[in-house]
């Protein structure tokens, strides 16, 4: 009878160090610094709410783009387009106009007429499997909250500071905040018959299993900047405490630069690779997020790749799925921190 091999040993995991940080740092200036902002923003979610120069459009333009930015980039600002230019010149004063009209007349409910005029002004959205009652509900419950606390900023500041400030505090706040608009008072009436599923959606429960993705990037918009990219409408809030948004191009990335090893794309994934890179640096840990989610987006770094792809790669010596020699001929596959030969 044969006798079966024993399997080898597995290696030990290596974690990123701060020799890492100190090599890859370089790298990633230079990432940044060879990216084309002004093509790059054209397929971002971001470039709808860099038309407004006050803070409280930024937020709540922000607030709508970072809702709706699942699936495709090309599929849905469009639709933000319209909704954004159907909302006017001030996107803040007109969810405020919508959360007052609703409630005039009563203290918490909205009135029936003011719903059906509500969700026929909005009959024309949809995006995938959200529906016009879902986004009434999402404007109707943001212009609720900045009536009752001044602004969205102010309102995630208190709750960031009663969770003890930090990076440890961001989940819970974020947890908190989603909570507070999926039960704003116009909204119940908004959703009768149609359910809270959509409205979840848009507005995710950071509290869960998933990394919340479009919450972070909404946070890094709002903290981050004002630069050529983020809009930095929330100056007060620390960037040390930032969490990366991740989604499938970062993930990808991230395992290949050595930044995690995990496989999943939760929030203690997102956590592991903010560590990583808060060694490289302490006080901005996402500063490179929108390179390093392009550099996925773009192509540059697909889910398999040639030669030619690490060939004109900037983070190529930093990569632990290429070849030290960047013609040397192997592929990663999709989502793999180990390199393959062909």
């Amino acid at each position: 009878m044969k006798r079966r091999r024993a399997p080898a040993p597995r290696r030990p995991r290596r974690s990123f160090t701060a020799a890492d940080a100190a090599a890859l740092a370089p790298l990633l200036l230079r990432l940044d610094a060879t990216l084309d902002r002004s093509a790059r923003l054209a397929a971002d979610p971001v470039e709808l709410p860099r038309r407004y120069t006050r803070p409280a459009d930024q937020e709540v333009a922000g607030l709508l783009a970072a809702s709706l930015a699942y699936g495709r980039a090309d599929l849905f600002k469009p639709i933000l387009a319209r909704l954004l230019d159907q909302l006017g010149p001030s996107p803040a004063a007109a969810v405020d106009g919508i959360a007052a009209g609703l409630t005039a007349g009563a203290a918490s409910a909205a009135s029936a007429p003011a719903v059906a005029a509500l969700l026929a002004r909005f009959a024309w959205f949809r995006y995938r499997f959200n529906q016009p009652a879902d986004l009434a509900a999402l404007l109707a419950a943001t212009g609720a909250l900045r009536r009752l606390h001044g602004s969205l900023g102010a309102r995630f500041a208190a709750l960031f500071e009663a969770a003890g400030g930090g990076p440890e505090a961001l989940r819970p706040a974020l947890a908190a905040l989603a909570t507070e608009l999926r039960e704003a008072p116009p909204v119940a009436a908004l959703l009768r018959g149609r359910g809270v599923r959509g409205l979840r959606h848009l507005l995710p429960d950071a509290a869960g299993p998933g990394a919340a993705k479009r919450w972070n990037l909404y946070l890094r918009w709002m903290v981050r900047g004002p630069d050529t990219v983020d809009l930095g409408a929330w100056p007060g809030l620390p960037r040390a405490a930032l969490l990366m948004p991740l989604d499938t191009h970062i993930h990808r990335v991230a395992r290949r630069l050595g930044l995690t090893r995990r496989g999943d794309a939760g929030w203690r994934t997102a956590e592991e690779i903010t560590a990583a890179l808060r060694l490289v640096d302490p006080a901005d840990p996402v500063r490179y997020d929108f390179a390093l989610c392009h550099l996925g987006m773009s192509g540059a770094c697909p889910p398999r790749l040639t030669p030619a792809h690490c060939a004109a790669c900037p983070l190529v010596s930093g990569c632990r799925c290429a070849s030290a020699a960047a013609g040397a001929r192997r592929r990663c596959a999709p989502g793999s921190g180990r390199a393959r030969r062909r």
